[in-house]
């Protein structure tokens, strides 16, 4: 089999080590076929996706609306441009999650914005008709919880994309672009363990 990548951007050890570690026990792969790449350490390699299988990106301190960039926020953010250029292009499978909705979100023109921010929690997560209809959430129930915690949030898709999960207190929880990319606001590799890490870790963070 091909190889995964996961493209992570958390500077911290270990939630950033504890996020590949879910990625790897819910995805069922194992570190011979996920291969972890921190873009806020090194820059993004160039990919031959003929060699890969799909992308996963994780989540991250990185947001599309920040008012102020970092250097390493924005190169990574053009990393991200260039790489969704062509994985639009082929539909090549590409699940982001958290972070990863922001970068196709903002690739595809969506508004990016505070307006939906949510707090670390579990919500209620309901499937549209698209997403009872979508390959990837069979065998869910039209309503599953689901961890979340966020700044920003799509609070406009743009024509590309059809929503296939929405939140009461955010609309836009997932969405598809083409038949193979794929992006959720939730965290779908997430536990209670994965979570409760992170919020040790991101307790300062606003």
């Amino acid at each position: 089999m091909k190889p995964f990548v996961l493209l992570a951007t958390r500077p911290e050890d270990v939630p950033a080590d504890e996020e590949y570690a879910l990625f790897l026990r819910y995805s069922g792969l194992d570190e011979r076929d996920l291969i972890r790449v921190r873009l806020e350490a090194e820059p993004m390699p160039r990919f031959d996706l003929d060699e890969l299988s799909g992308i996963f990106v994780g989540g991250g301190p990185f947001n599309a609306s920040d008012p102020w960039k970092s250097a390493v926020q924005r190169r990574v953010e053009a990393e991200f441009a260039a790489l969704l250029d062509e994985v639009v292009k082929r539909d090549f499978p590409f699940l982001g999650a958290c972070y990863g909705i922001g970068t196709l979100g903002a690739h595809q023109g969506a508004v990016i914005d505070s307006t939906y921010r949510e707090p670390v929690s579990v919500i209620e997560v309901d499937r549209t008709p698209e997403g009872r209809a979508d390959p990837l959430l069979a065998g869910l129930p039209d309503r599953f919880t689901a961890f979340v915690g966020h700044k920003e949030a799509v609070s406009q898709l743009p024509a590309s994309a059809t929503l296939l999960a929405r939140g009461e207190g955010c609309p836009v929880q997932m969405f598809r672009v083409g038949v193979n990319v794929y992006a959720t606001q939730f965290h779908p590799e997430l536990d209670v363990e994965g979570i409760t890490t992170r919020i040790h870790a991101y307790a300062d963070h606003g």
